[in-house]
């Protein structure tokens, strides 16, 4: 029995049924496997960092553990804020001028997000903390130990934080906090720079005392969005699919096959350079960007510079020392994405090369090499004593690209489908969308979906010159 999908002739498709010349062909899960060695991005995202979302414009939160960076600096900046020379006696601070408050001004690195932005209020600093600094002068072997008391005034600014820990208004005299370490009988004196060192040590509370106060960060919220890609090709005539062509017998077929590697090179293209936005620029519509990860990268993350001629192992540590702080939630392992011309210079063995400079003088020194990937691409393994780089040959790093590597922490990215109510909108074929009558076919190809970046300090572009 027919099923009858209209009744009549040229008519729009109006019953229900299995229709195969219109049928959609979901192709998510392969597209992603054709000539990895092409789009090695795309690959990995879809391998092991794909993660659908049911709203186009996808909402997704930042979290950066408070523990990880209770760190802060003096600042000697602020006019007023602090008495560089202060007195210990007997434990206790006094001022070494007579009818002075000592204070302190700190401010750290950091917005209450854990984002990284200079001049910020240190809100971890609470009373019962104990803070160790760096000290100009004075102190034990250059650092002094500093309890604040159950009492001590601690006031956050939008550009720091501002500790009093000696009251000469008040009578009597107050004092707020006191040194640990240095003899009761001493009379120090401790100096401390601008910009000096320092960080929350822990807490110290006496037996039955009340509970402290406390402190928290906060999330921070981030958005993404859904690009639209769609792949089409020119009609092909009811006479053409039956004509039988040299060198490949069916057209259609060869043409197809290009069409999806253009699909996906569109989405690798997108997810490299892609500027993310909510709307287009040029029309205010509905149209979405991406963000690609090198301009993210660029404007949000880190970015370190190198030269060909001169940079080996000096320069490649200090910078991973930087990068893969653990404040920053690295995960210690690194994708590298880098041009030809740089996987060139890493692998080159002569006079001013990064192999030969970096392990020409000593096999200690840093430890390369090269093996398969997992999916089909050769790697170049980089561990340097804080974490290791693979680094991958992106032939799309070229022009403006070409001296470019961008390291991407792939904990903290992911491949967006849009999937919702049923639907997907992961990558899928179209056929037969042509008018009804026409005498020909026309197909397509859709993908809707984004790249979600999160932390983007835990990535960063390596520009060598």
């Amino acid at each position: 029995m027919a099923n009858v999908l209209s009744t009549s002739s040229g008519a729009a498709v109006t019953g229900i049924g299995i229709d195969n010349n219109r049928r959609i062909f979901n192709f998510g899960e392969r597209v992603a496997e054709l000539a990895p060695q092409q789009s090695p991005f795309f690959v990995y995202l879809s391998k092991v960092a794909k993660k659908a979302t049911d709203d186009p414009v996808f909402k997704f939160l930042e979290q950066r553990h408070q523990w990880q960076r209770r760190n802060f600096a003096v600042d000697g900046a602020a006019s007023g804020t602090i008495t560089n020379a202060m007195v210990i006696t007997n434990g206790v601070f006094a001022p070494a001028a007579a009818g002075g408050d000592v204070t302190l001004v700190l401010d750290c690195g950091y917005d209450s997000n854990g984002s990284i932005l200079a001049e910020q209020p240190c809100n971890f600093i609470v009373p019962g903390s104990v803070i160790a600094i760096k000290t100009a002068t004075g102190g034990v072997n250059g650092v002094v130990n500093i309890k604040l008391n159950s009492d001590c005034p601690i006031t956050h600014s939008a550009s720091g934080t501002t500790i009093k820990l000696f009251d000469d208004t008040a009578s009597p005299d107050v004092t707020y906090g006191s040194v640990i370490g240095i003899p009761l009988t001493d009379s120090t004196n401790i100096t401390l720079a601008d910009d000096a060192k320092g960080q929350v040590i822990g807490s110290s509370w006496g037996e039955a005392t009340l509970s402290p106060t406390g402190w928290e960060d906060s999330l921070k919220d981030r958005e993404g969005y859904c690009q639209i890609f769609k792949t089409g090709m020119n009609i092909f005539s009811g006479t053409a699919m039956a004509t039988r062509y040299r060198g490949i017998a069916d057209e259609y077929k060869r043409v197809w096959q290009e069409k999806l590697m253009e699909h996906k090179m569109d989405l690798e293209q997108a997810f490299l350079f892609g500027m993310g936005d909510m709307v287009s620029p040029a029309d205010d519509s509905s149209t979405r960007y991406t963000w690609g990860v090198v301009p993210y990268a660029e404007k949000y993350g880190k970015v370190y510079n190198f030269s060909y001629a001169s940079s080996g192992y000096d320069a490649f540590l200090d910078a991973m020392e930087d990068f893969f702080a653990p404040e920053s939630g690295n995960s210690g392992n690194k994708l590298v994405l880098a041009s030809r011309k740089v996987i060139t210079y890493l692998n080159k063995l002569g006079a001013g090369s990064f192999m030969n400079n970096s392990v020409g003088s000593s096999q200690y020194s840093l430890d390369i090499n090269s093996i398969p990937g997992a999916f089909g691409h050769q790697v170049t393994v980089v561990n340097t004593i804080f974490g290791s780089l693979h680094f991958v040959a992106e032939p799309l790093l070229r022009g403006p690209w070409e001296d470019y590597a961008v390291a991407v922490d792939m904990k903290n990215v992911a491949y967006r489908p849009l999937v919702g109510n049923g639907v997907s909108r992961d990558t899928f074929i179209e056929t037969n969308v042509q008018a009804n009558d026409m005498d020909g076919r026309k197909d397509q190809i859709i993908t809707e979906a984004g790249l979600e970046i999160s932390l983007p300090e835990t990535h960063a572009v390596l520009k060598f010159s």
